[in-house]
Protein backbone atom coordinates (compact mmCIF):
# COMPACT_ATOMS: atom_id res chain seq x y z
CA UNK A 1 0.00 0.00 0.00
CA UNK A 2 1.23 3.11 -0.81
CA UNK A 3 0.50 6.52 1.26
CA UNK A 4 0.82 10.10 0.13
CA UNK A 5 2.90 12.86 1.87
CA UNK A 6 2.32 16.71 0.53
CA UNK A 7 5.30 18.63 0.40
CA UNK A 8 6.34 21.59 -0.97
CA UNK A 9 3.46 21.25 -3.53
CA UNK A 10 3.60 18.07 -4.05
CA UNK A 11 2.46 15.02 -3.61
CA UNK A 12 4.57 11.79 -3.35
CA UNK A 13 3.10 8.17 -3.08
CA UNK A 14 5.55 6.32 -1.44
CA UNK A 15 6.01 2.89 -0.03
CA UNK A 16 5.81 3.23 4.47
CA UNK A 17 8.72 2.66 6.27
CA UNK A 18 8.87 -1.02 7.72
CA UNK A 19 7.34 -1.22 11.13
CA UNK A 20 10.11 -1.53 14.11
CA UNK A 21 9.72 -4.45 16.36
CA UNK A 22 8.86 -3.28 19.50
CA UNK A 23 8.92 -4.46 23.70
CA UNK A 24 5.28 -5.97 25.48
CA UNK A 25 5.49 -2.19 27.19
CA UNK A 26 5.56 -0.35 23.96
CA UNK A 27 3.69 -2.31 21.20
CA UNK A 28 0.21 -0.46 22.78
CA UNK A 29 1.87 2.70 22.01
CA UNK A 30 3.50 1.70 18.88
CA UNK A 31 0.02 0.55 16.93
CA UNK A 32 -1.66 3.68 18.44
CA UNK A 33 1.33 5.58 16.27
CA UNK A 34 1.45 3.60 13.19
CA UNK A 35 -2.62 4.11 13.60
CA UNK A 36 -2.47 7.79 13.49
CA UNK A 37 0.58 7.85 10.87
CA UNK A 38 -1.92 5.76 8.40
CA UNK A 39 -4.95 8.25 9.22
CA UNK A 40 -2.61 11.15 8.62
CA UNK A 41 -1.46 9.84 5.48
CA UNK A 42 -4.87 8.76 4.01
CA UNK A 43 -5.87 12.14 5.14
CA UNK A 44 -2.93 13.83 3.37
CA UNK A 45 -4.02 11.84 -0.05
CA UNK A 46 -7.65 13.05 0.24
CA UNK A 47 -6.73 16.63 0.86
CA UNK A 48 -4.07 17.06 -1.51
CA UNK A 49 -6.63 17.10 -4.36
CA UNK A 50 -8.86 19.77 -3.02
CA UNK A 51 -5.44 22.01 -1.98
CA UNK A 52 -4.99 21.85 -5.67
CA UNK A 53 -8.66 23.16 -6.92
CA UNK A 54 -8.92 25.51 -4.12
CA UNK A 55 -4.95 26.80 -5.56
CA UNK A 56 -6.37 26.47 -9.22
CA UNK A 57 -3.26 24.37 -9.77
CA UNK A 58 -3.15 21.35 -12.05
CA UNK A 59 -2.92 18.08 -11.09
CA UNK A 60 -0.39 16.19 -12.62
CA UNK A 61 0.41 12.63 -12.21
CA UNK A 62 3.97 10.75 -13.23
CA UNK A 63 4.64 7.05 -13.17
CA UNK A 64 8.06 7.52 -12.70
CA UNK A 65 9.84 10.39 -10.52
CA UNK A 66 12.34 11.56 -12.82
CA UNK A 67 8.97 13.01 -15.16
CA UNK A 68 7.62 14.27 -12.26
CA UNK A 69 10.97 16.27 -11.26
CA UNK A 70 10.93 17.89 -14.33
CA UNK A 71 6.70 18.70 -14.52
CA UNK A 72 7.19 20.24 -11.48
CA UNK A 73 10.37 22.51 -13.27
CA UNK A 74 7.96 22.94 -16.07
CA UNK A 75 4.76 23.80 -14.26
CA UNK A 76 5.85 25.44 -11.39
CA UNK A 77 3.76 26.79 -8.91
CA UNK A 78 0.69 26.55 -10.95
CA UNK A 79 1.06 22.51 -10.86
CA UNK A 80 0.33 19.80 -8.34
CA UNK A 81 2.65 17.05 -9.30
CA UNK A 82 2.30 13.25 -7.47
CA UNK A 83 5.11 10.76 -8.71
CA UNK A 84 4.26 7.41 -8.32
CA UNK A 85 7.77 5.48 -8.34
CA UNK A 86 9.84 7.39 -6.32
CA UNK A 87 11.73 5.00 -3.87
CA UNK A 88 15.39 4.51 -5.46
CA UNK A 89 15.53 1.73 -2.80
CA UNK A 90 12.33 0.03 -4.49
CA UNK A 91 12.69 -2.41 -7.41
CA UNK A 92 10.36 -0.92 -9.68
CA UNK A 93 9.47 -3.85 -12.09
CA UNK A 94 7.97 -5.58 -8.43
CA UNK A 95 5.94 -2.85 -8.26
CA UNK A 96 1.96 -3.15 -7.35
CA UNK A 97 -1.14 -0.74 -7.88
CA UNK A 98 -2.96 0.17 -4.89
CA UNK A 99 -5.93 2.27 -4.16
CA UNK A 100 -4.45 5.02 -3.85
CA UNK A 101 -2.22 5.32 -7.05
CA UNK A 102 -6.13 4.12 -8.64
CA UNK A 103 -7.60 7.27 -7.31
CA UNK A 104 -4.52 9.86 -8.03
CA UNK A 105 -4.76 8.34 -11.67
CA UNK A 106 -8.28 8.81 -11.87
CA UNK A 107 -8.32 12.73 -10.69
CA UNK A 108 -5.22 13.77 -12.43
CA UNK A 109 -5.70 16.18 -15.37
CA UNK A 110 -2.22 15.51 -17.16
CA UNK A 111 -0.48 12.04 -16.86
CA UNK A 112 2.75 11.22 -17.53
CA UNK A 113 4.29 7.49 -18.14
CA UNK A 114 7.42 5.83 -19.39
CA UNK A 115 5.33 3.61 -22.16
CA UNK A 116 6.48 0.67 -24.12
CA UNK A 117 5.84 -1.65 -21.04
CA UNK A 118 7.81 -0.31 -18.55
CA UNK A 119 4.51 0.55 -16.33
CA UNK A 120 2.02 -1.52 -18.05
CA UNK A 121 -0.31 -0.81 -15.07
CA UNK A 122 -0.56 2.70 -16.20
CA UNK A 123 -2.54 2.13 -19.74
CA UNK A 124 -4.53 -0.06 -17.53
CA UNK A 125 -5.55 2.10 -15.11
CA UNK A 126 -5.92 4.78 -17.57
CA UNK A 127 -8.36 2.72 -19.39
CA UNK A 128 -10.55 1.86 -16.01
CA UNK A 129 -10.79 5.53 -15.35
CA UNK A 130 -11.48 7.11 -18.24
CA UNK A 131 -11.43 11.01 -18.45
CA UNK A 132 -12.04 13.09 -21.93
CA UNK A 133 -10.39 16.22 -20.08
CA UNK A 134 -7.54 14.47 -18.95
CA UNK A 135 -4.19 14.60 -21.34
CA UNK A 136 -1.78 11.14 -21.07
CA UNK A 137 1.93 11.91 -21.95
CA UNK A 138 3.10 8.65 -23.41
CA UNK A 139 6.94 9.91 -23.68
CA UNK A 140 8.02 6.49 -25.55
CA UNK A 141 5.57 7.33 -28.00
CA UNK A 142 7.01 10.64 -28.25
CA UNK A 143 10.25 9.41 -28.57
CA UNK A 144 9.49 6.99 -31.24
CA UNK A 145 10.06 3.55 -29.04
CA UNK A 146 8.04 0.57 -29.43
CA UNK A 147 7.89 -2.59 -27.19
CA UNK A 148 10.49 -4.48 -27.68
CA UNK A 149 13.00 -1.48 -27.59
CA UNK A 150 15.27 -0.82 -23.92
CA UNK A 151 12.59 0.90 -22.09
CA UNK A 152 15.33 2.55 -19.90
CA UNK A 153 14.58 6.02 -22.27
CA UNK A 154 14.90 8.72 -19.46
CA UNK A 155 18.77 8.41 -20.17
CA UNK A 156 18.05 9.74 -23.53
CA UNK A 157 18.21 13.66 -23.14
CA UNK A 158 16.39 14.55 -26.01
CA UNK A 159 13.43 12.24 -24.59
CA UNK A 160 13.21 14.12 -22.12
CA UNK A 161 13.43 17.25 -24.11
CA UNK A 162 10.69 16.09 -25.97
CA UNK A 163 8.39 15.26 -23.01
CA UNK A 164 9.08 18.80 -21.45
CA UNK A 165 8.07 20.26 -24.48
CA UNK A 166 4.74 18.10 -24.87
CA UNK A 167 3.90 18.76 -21.59
CA UNK A 168 4.33 22.61 -21.70
CA UNK A 169 2.34 22.52 -24.48
CA UNK A 170 -0.57 20.21 -22.52
CA UNK A 171 -0.11 22.44 -19.33
CA UNK A 172 -0.99 26.21 -21.74
CA UNK A 173 -3.87 24.19 -23.78
CA UNK A 174 -5.39 22.91 -20.32
CA UNK A 175 -4.10 26.57 -18.68
CA UNK A 176 -3.55 29.48 -21.56
CA UNK A 177 -3.84 32.33 -19.27
CA UNK A 178 -0.21 31.27 -17.44
CA UNK A 179 0.87 30.16 -20.99
CA UNK A 180 3.80 32.40 -20.98
CA UNK A 181 4.85 31.31 -17.74
CA UNK A 182 4.84 27.37 -19.38
CA UNK A 183 7.38 28.56 -22.05
CA UNK A 184 9.29 30.57 -20.00
CA UNK A 185 10.29 27.70 -17.60
CA UNK A 186 10.20 24.69 -20.44
CA UNK A 187 13.42 27.55 -21.75
CA UNK A 188 14.70 27.39 -18.60
CA UNK A 189 14.81 23.50 -18.38
CA UNK A 190 16.06 23.89 -21.86
CA UNK A 191 19.07 25.50 -21.02
CA UNK A 192 19.40 23.53 -17.96
CA UNK A 193 19.97 20.31 -20.03
CA UNK A 194 23.00 21.86 -22.22
CA UNK A 195 25.94 21.29 -19.80
CA UNK A 196 24.41 18.12 -19.70
CA UNK A 197 24.71 17.54 -23.24
CA UNK A 198 28.08 19.47 -23.68
CA UNK A 199 29.56 16.84 -21.04
CA UNK A 200 28.12 14.04 -22.84
CA UNK A 201 29.73 15.43 -25.74
CA UNK A 202 33.17 15.98 -24.13
CA UNK A 203 32.96 12.67 -23.01
CA UNK A 204 32.42 10.78 -25.73
CA UNK A 205 35.87 12.29 -27.78
CA UNK A 206 37.40 10.39 -25.38
CA UNK A 207 35.46 6.95 -24.63
CA UNK A 208 34.06 6.66 -28.24
CA UNK A 209 34.86 2.72 -28.71
CA UNK A 210 35.38 2.07 -25.31
CA UNK A 211 34.20 -1.46 -24.32
CA UNK A 212 32.29 -1.57 -21.79
CA UNK A 213 29.41 -3.96 -20.17
CA UNK A 214 26.35 -4.20 -17.99
CA UNK A 215 24.21 -6.62 -16.46
CA UNK A 216 20.95 -4.77 -17.38
CA UNK A 217 20.38 -2.18 -20.11
CA UNK A 218 19.57 0.28 -17.72
CA UNK A 219 22.13 2.82 -18.90
CA UNK A 220 21.70 1.68 -22.57
CA UNK A 221 20.82 4.92 -23.78
CA UNK A 222 23.75 6.69 -22.26
CA UNK A 223 26.32 4.18 -23.45
CA UNK A 224 25.07 4.99 -26.83
CA UNK A 225 25.19 8.49 -26.04
CA UNK A 226 28.60 8.40 -25.10
CA UNK A 227 29.67 6.29 -28.01
CA UNK A 228 30.92 3.19 -26.27
CA UNK A 229 31.59 -0.52 -27.43
CA UNK A 230 28.68 -2.50 -25.29
CA UNK A 231 29.36 -6.42 -24.79
CA UNK A 232 26.78 -9.19 -23.45
CA UNK A 233 23.43 -7.52 -24.78
CA UNK A 234 21.67 -11.48 -24.71
CA UNK A 235 22.79 -11.71 -20.88
CA UNK A 236 21.24 -8.38 -20.06
CA UNK A 237 18.25 -8.65 -21.85
CA UNK A 238 17.84 -11.98 -19.89
CA UNK A 239 18.00 -10.20 -16.54
CA UNK A 240 15.67 -7.77 -17.60
CA UNK A 241 13.24 -10.02 -18.97
CA UNK A 242 13.45 -12.01 -15.12
CA UNK A 243 15.23 -14.83 -17.48
CA UNK A 244 18.18 -17.28 -16.63
CA UNK A 245 20.75 -16.40 -19.24
CA UNK A 246 22.75 -19.05 -21.32
CA UNK A 247 25.42 -20.99 -19.66
CA UNK A 248 26.58 -19.23 -23.24
CA UNK A 249 26.06 -16.37 -22.33
CA UNK A 250 27.35 -16.52 -18.71
CA UNK A 251 30.53 -17.66 -19.94
CA UNK A 252 31.12 -14.71 -22.67
CA UNK A 253 30.48 -12.43 -19.80
CA UNK A 254 33.03 -13.72 -17.28
CA UNK A 255 35.82 -14.43 -19.81
CA UNK A 256 35.27 -10.22 -20.77
CA UNK A 257 35.44 -9.63 -17.71
CA UNK A 258 38.34 -12.15 -16.60
CA UNK A 259 40.23 -11.38 -19.74
CA UNK A 260 39.95 -7.58 -19.31
CA UNK A 261 38.14 -7.10 -22.80
CA UNK A 262 36.14 -4.59 -21.07
CA UNK A 263 36.93 -1.67 -19.09
CA UNK A 264 33.96 -0.61 -17.42
CA UNK A 265 31.21 -3.08 -15.89
CA UNK A 266 27.35 -0.79 -15.01
CA UNK A 267 24.87 -2.60 -12.83
CA UNK A 268 21.50 -1.81 -11.56
CA UNK A 269 21.37 -0.76 -8.02
CA UNK A 270 17.97 -1.42 -7.38
CA UNK A 271 17.48 -4.90 -8.16
CA UNK A 272 19.88 -7.61 -6.57
CA UNK A 273 20.44 -11.62 -7.90
CA UNK A 274 22.81 -14.05 -7.16
CA UNK A 275 23.81 -14.43 -11.00
CA UNK A 276 24.97 -10.51 -11.09
CA UNK A 277 25.71 -10.48 -7.54
CA UNK A 278 28.95 -12.95 -8.92
CA UNK A 279 29.55 -10.68 -11.80
CA UNK A 280 30.16 -7.70 -9.59
CA UNK A 281 32.35 -9.52 -7.50
CA UNK A 282 34.42 -11.33 -10.54
CA UNK A 283 35.37 -7.45 -11.82
CA UNK A 284 36.21 -6.40 -8.74
CA UNK A 285 38.15 -9.71 -8.60
CA UNK A 286 39.47 -8.98 -11.94
CA UNK A 287 39.83 -5.06 -11.04
CA UNK A 288 37.94 -3.90 -13.47
CA UNK A 289 35.28 -0.68 -12.11
CA UNK A 290 32.12 -1.45 -11.08
CA UNK A 291 29.60 1.77 -11.10
CA UNK A 292 25.91 1.48 -9.82
CA UNK A 293 22.78 3.04 -11.98
CA UNK A 294 19.54 3.47 -11.13
CA UNK A 295 15.79 3.64 -12.39
CA UNK A 296 14.45 5.83 -9.88
CA UNK A 297 15.41 9.67 -9.35
CA UNK A 298 17.39 9.55 -5.98
CA UNK A 299 16.00 11.84 -3.48
CA UNK A 300 16.69 15.99 -2.59
CA UNK A 301 18.30 16.07 -6.37
CA UNK A 302 16.83 16.95 -9.91
CA UNK A 303 16.89 14.97 -12.99
CA UNK A 304 19.58 17.42 -14.06
CA UNK A 305 22.09 17.11 -11.21
CA UNK A 306 21.17 13.41 -11.11
CA UNK A 307 22.31 12.61 -14.90
CA UNK A 308 25.47 14.59 -14.31
CA UNK A 309 26.48 12.52 -11.33
CA UNK A 310 26.41 9.70 -13.04
CA UNK A 311 28.57 11.13 -15.89
CA UNK A 312 30.95 12.11 -13.15
CA UNK A 313 31.13 8.68 -11.68
CA UNK A 314 31.66 7.25 -15.35
CA UNK A 315 34.33 9.78 -15.62
CA UNK A 316 35.53 8.60 -12.38
CA UNK A 317 35.70 5.02 -12.98
CA UNK A 318 37.48 5.48 -16.11
CA UNK A 319 40.21 7.22 -14.48
CA UNK A 320 39.20 10.50 -16.88
CA UNK A 321 39.78 13.23 -15.33
CA UNK A 322 37.59 16.97 -15.84
CA UNK A 323 38.65 19.37 -18.31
Amino acid sequence: MYDGAHIAGRTCLRVPETETVESPGKSRLGKTRMKRLLLLAVTLILAAPALAAAAGRIDIVAAENFYGDVAGQIGGSRVEVSSILNNPAMNPHLFEVSPSVARAVSRAQIVIYNGIDYDPWMPKLLAAARNTRRTAIDVAALADRHPGDNPHIWYDTNTMLAMARALAQALAGADPAHQAGYLRRLAQFQRSMQPIQARISALRTRLAGMPVTATEPVFGYMFEALGMQVRNHSFQLAVMNGTEPGASEVAAFENDLRKHRVRLLVYNGQTSDPLTDRMRRLAKASGIPVLAVSETEPPDTTYQTWIMSELDAVDRALGVSHR
